[in-house]
Protein backbone atom coordinates (compact mmCIF):
# COMPACT_ATOMS: atom_id res chain seq x y z
CA UNK A 1 0.00 0.00 0.00
CA UNK A 2 1.59 3.32 -1.18
CA UNK A 3 0.73 5.94 2.03
CA UNK A 4 1.04 9.67 1.65
CA UNK A 5 2.05 10.58 5.56
CA UNK A 6 1.08 14.20 5.78
CA UNK A 7 3.05 15.65 8.40
CA UNK A 8 5.90 13.43 8.04
CA UNK A 9 8.92 15.81 9.66
CA UNK A 10 7.12 15.78 13.10
CA UNK A 11 7.73 12.96 16.02
CA UNK A 12 4.99 10.68 15.18
CA UNK A 13 5.24 11.39 11.89
CA UNK A 14 9.01 10.54 11.34
CA UNK A 15 8.48 7.03 13.20
CA UNK A 16 5.79 6.32 11.48
CA UNK A 17 7.36 6.39 8.00
CA UNK A 18 10.38 4.60 9.36
CA UNK A 19 8.41 1.90 10.73
CA UNK A 20 5.93 2.15 6.96
CA UNK A 21 9.52 1.57 4.73
CA UNK A 22 10.60 -0.75 7.27
CA UNK A 23 7.18 -3.54 6.49
CA UNK A 24 6.46 -5.47 3.58
CA UNK A 25 3.02 -4.39 2.60
CA UNK A 26 3.72 -0.35 2.71
CA UNK A 27 5.56 2.23 0.86
CA UNK A 28 5.56 5.56 2.36
CA UNK A 29 5.44 9.49 0.89
CA UNK A 30 6.19 11.76 3.55
CA UNK A 31 4.59 14.93 3.48
CA UNK A 32 7.03 18.13 3.67
CA UNK A 33 6.86 21.64 4.45
CA UNK A 34 10.44 22.45 3.17
CA UNK A 35 13.06 21.59 0.92
CA UNK A 36 15.60 21.50 4.10
CA UNK A 37 13.71 18.55 5.76
CA UNK A 38 14.27 15.88 2.44
CA UNK A 39 17.72 14.89 3.68
CA UNK A 40 16.34 13.22 6.87
CA UNK A 41 13.83 11.20 4.31
CA UNK A 42 16.50 10.61 1.14
CA UNK A 43 19.14 9.54 3.52
CA UNK A 44 16.78 6.55 4.68
CA UNK A 45 15.30 6.09 0.79
CA UNK A 46 11.84 7.42 1.78
CA UNK A 47 10.17 9.59 -0.99
CA UNK A 48 9.06 12.96 -0.10
CA UNK A 49 6.72 15.63 -1.75
CA UNK A 50 6.51 19.66 -0.66
CA UNK A 51 3.25 20.47 0.10
CA UNK A 52 1.66 23.33 2.02
CA UNK A 53 -1.85 22.40 4.26
CA UNK A 54 -2.89 26.27 3.68
CA UNK A 55 -2.88 25.52 0.01
CA UNK A 56 -5.58 25.21 -2.02
CA UNK A 57 -7.43 21.57 -1.82
CA UNK A 58 -6.69 20.91 -6.02
CA UNK A 59 -2.92 21.44 -5.19
CA UNK A 60 -3.24 18.82 -2.12
CA UNK A 61 -5.08 16.78 -4.46
CA UNK A 62 -2.34 16.66 -6.97
CA UNK A 63 0.17 15.22 -4.36
CA UNK A 64 -2.34 12.44 -3.29
CA UNK A 65 -2.65 11.43 -6.61
CA UNK A 66 -1.89 7.39 -6.69
CA UNK A 67 -1.62 7.04 -3.39
CA UNK A 68 -3.68 4.42 -1.72
CA UNK A 69 -4.42 5.86 1.79
CA UNK A 70 -3.51 9.38 3.85
CA UNK A 71 -2.00 9.37 7.23
CA UNK A 72 -3.00 13.09 8.85
CA UNK A 73 -0.71 13.20 11.75
CA UNK A 74 0.19 17.21 10.82
CA UNK A 75 -0.34 19.92 13.45
CA UNK A 76 0.47 23.20 14.48
CA UNK A 77 2.16 22.98 17.62
CA UNK A 78 2.22 23.43 21.32
CA UNK A 79 3.58 27.20 20.56
CA UNK A 80 1.61 28.81 17.54
CA UNK A 81 -1.73 31.24 17.62
CA UNK A 82 -5.00 30.25 17.20
CA UNK A 83 -5.29 31.29 14.18
CA UNK A 84 -2.45 28.77 12.79
CA UNK A 85 -4.33 26.34 14.99
CA UNK A 86 -7.40 26.87 12.65
CA UNK A 87 -5.61 26.83 9.84
CA UNK A 88 -3.59 23.88 10.44
CA UNK A 89 -5.53 21.84 12.64
CA UNK A 90 -8.83 22.17 11.39
CA UNK A 91 -8.48 24.06 7.82
CA UNK A 92 -5.61 21.88 6.86
CA UNK A 93 -7.16 18.24 8.03
CA UNK A 94 -10.00 19.46 5.98
CA UNK A 95 -8.36 20.48 2.86
CA UNK A 96 -6.88 17.16 3.51
CA UNK A 97 -9.92 15.09 3.60
CA UNK A 98 -11.25 16.84 0.17
CA UNK A 99 -8.11 16.40 -1.55
CA UNK A 100 -8.34 13.04 -0.72
CA UNK A 101 -11.95 12.39 -2.05
CA UNK A 102 -10.89 14.63 -5.20
CA UNK A 103 -7.23 12.13 -5.93
CA UNK A 104 -10.00 8.78 -5.27
CA UNK A 105 -7.97 7.85 -2.13
CA UNK A 106 -10.87 5.87 -0.13
CA UNK A 107 -8.97 5.46 2.85
CA UNK A 108 -8.02 8.38 5.76
CA UNK A 109 -6.74 7.87 8.98
CA UNK A 110 -6.56 11.05 11.47
CA UNK A 111 -4.58 11.41 14.44
CA UNK A 112 -6.61 13.07 16.71
CA UNK A 113 -6.21 13.68 20.56
CA UNK A 114 -7.80 12.00 23.97
CA UNK A 115 -10.98 13.82 24.70
CA UNK A 116 -11.40 15.63 21.70
CA UNK A 117 -14.90 13.79 21.24
CA UNK A 118 -15.83 14.84 24.85
CA UNK A 119 -14.90 18.50 24.64
CA UNK A 120 -18.76 19.63 24.77
CA UNK A 121 -19.80 16.97 27.56
CA UNK A 122 -17.53 18.34 30.27
CA UNK A 123 -19.14 20.93 32.90
CA UNK A 124 -15.58 22.40 34.12
CA UNK A 125 -12.20 22.55 32.62
CA UNK A 126 -11.16 19.08 34.54
CA UNK A 127 -10.26 17.55 31.60
CA UNK A 128 -10.03 20.10 28.69
CA UNK A 129 -6.83 22.44 29.41
CA UNK A 130 -7.78 26.03 28.88
CA UNK A 131 -4.97 26.66 26.60
CA UNK A 132 -5.58 23.99 24.70
CA UNK A 133 -9.23 24.26 23.86
CA UNK A 134 -8.71 26.06 20.23
CA UNK A 135 -6.78 22.65 19.60
CA UNK A 136 -8.78 20.37 20.84
CA UNK A 137 -12.22 21.94 19.16
CA UNK A 138 -10.61 22.63 16.16
CA UNK A 139 -9.45 18.54 16.42
CA UNK A 140 -13.33 18.06 17.34
CA UNK A 141 -14.89 19.23 14.13
CA UNK A 142 -11.76 17.95 11.86
CA UNK A 143 -13.15 14.64 13.18
CA UNK A 144 -16.62 14.93 12.57
CA UNK A 145 -16.08 16.13 9.23
CA UNK A 146 -14.27 12.70 8.22
CA UNK A 147 -16.66 10.83 10.27
CA UNK A 148 -19.35 12.72 7.39
CA UNK A 149 -16.68 12.77 4.40
CA UNK A 150 -17.84 9.31 3.22
CA UNK A 151 -14.20 7.63 3.31
CA UNK A 152 -13.24 4.93 4.61
CA UNK A 153 -11.89 6.55 8.22
CA UNK A 154 -9.85 5.37 11.10
CA UNK A 155 -9.73 8.32 14.06
CA UNK A 156 -7.39 7.40 16.63
CA UNK A 157 -7.28 9.02 19.68
CA UNK A 158 -3.92 8.73 21.92
CA UNK A 159 -3.35 10.14 25.36
CA UNK A 160 -0.53 12.28 26.38
CA UNK A 161 2.20 11.54 24.08
CA UNK A 162 5.56 10.72 25.21
CA UNK A 163 9.18 10.00 23.46
CA UNK A 164 9.45 6.68 25.47
CA UNK A 165 10.07 3.03 23.74
CA UNK A 166 7.06 1.77 22.15
CA UNK A 167 6.51 -1.93 23.22
CA UNK A 168 3.86 -2.70 20.98
CA UNK A 169 1.59 -3.03 23.95
CA UNK A 170 -1.68 -1.05 23.99
CA UNK A 171 -5.30 -0.33 25.24
CA UNK A 172 -7.99 0.81 22.74
CA UNK A 173 -11.47 1.35 22.94
CA UNK A 174 -13.76 4.34 24.48
CA UNK A 175 -13.31 6.67 26.47
CA UNK A 176 -10.57 5.70 28.60
CA UNK A 177 -9.02 7.05 31.02
CA UNK A 178 -6.26 9.63 31.09
CA UNK A 179 -2.64 8.15 31.30
CA UNK A 180 0.55 8.30 28.84
CA UNK A 181 0.90 6.68 25.40
CA UNK A 182 4.72 6.57 23.73
CA UNK A 183 5.12 8.38 19.79
CA UNK A 184 5.78 4.44 18.59
CA UNK A 185 3.06 2.95 19.81
CA UNK A 186 0.81 5.76 17.99
CA UNK A 187 2.83 4.98 14.87
CA UNK A 188 2.44 1.36 15.24
CA UNK A 189 -1.21 1.39 15.66
CA UNK A 190 -1.60 3.32 12.70
CA UNK A 191 0.46 0.82 11.27
CA UNK A 192 -1.60 -1.75 12.26
CA UNK A 193 -5.10 0.10 11.36
CA UNK A 194 -3.68 0.29 8.05
CA UNK A 195 -4.23 -3.68 8.02
CA UNK A 196 -6.91 -3.84 10.24
CA UNK A 197 -10.61 -3.80 8.78
CA UNK A 198 -12.28 -3.75 12.31
CA UNK A 199 -10.73 -0.41 12.24
CA UNK A 200 -12.56 1.39 9.17
CA UNK A 201 -15.22 4.05 10.30
CA UNK A 202 -14.36 3.24 14.01
CA UNK A 203 -12.56 5.84 16.03
CA UNK A 204 -11.28 5.08 19.69
CA UNK A 205 -9.11 6.72 22.52
CA UNK A 206 -5.56 4.66 23.15
CA UNK A 207 -2.86 4.59 25.83
CA UNK A 208 -0.14 2.35 26.85
CA UNK A 209 -1.36 -0.68 28.34
CA UNK A 210 -1.47 -4.38 28.16
CA UNK A 211 -2.66 -5.64 24.94
CA UNK A 212 -1.01 -6.22 21.88
CA UNK A 213 -1.88 -4.03 19.46
CA UNK A 214 -3.48 -6.30 16.82
CA UNK A 215 -5.37 -7.76 19.36
CA UNK A 216 -6.88 -4.56 20.73
CA UNK A 217 -7.61 -3.43 17.00
CA UNK A 218 -9.07 -6.33 16.39
CA UNK A 219 -11.55 -5.78 20.17
CA UNK A 220 -12.44 -2.01 19.25
CA UNK A 221 -16.02 -2.12 18.80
Amino acid sequence: MKVLVIGANGKVGKILVDKLQNSKNHTPIAMIRKESQQDFFSRKGISTIIGDLESSISSLANMSQQVDAVVFVAGSGGHTDTDKTIQIDLDGAVKSIEAAKQAGVNRFIMLSGMYVDRIHDFEDDTKIDTALAPYSIAKFYADEWLKNSGLNYTIIRPSHLTDEHGYGKIIAGDKLDYHTTSRENVALTILNSLENENTINKSFDMTDGEFEIEYALNKIN
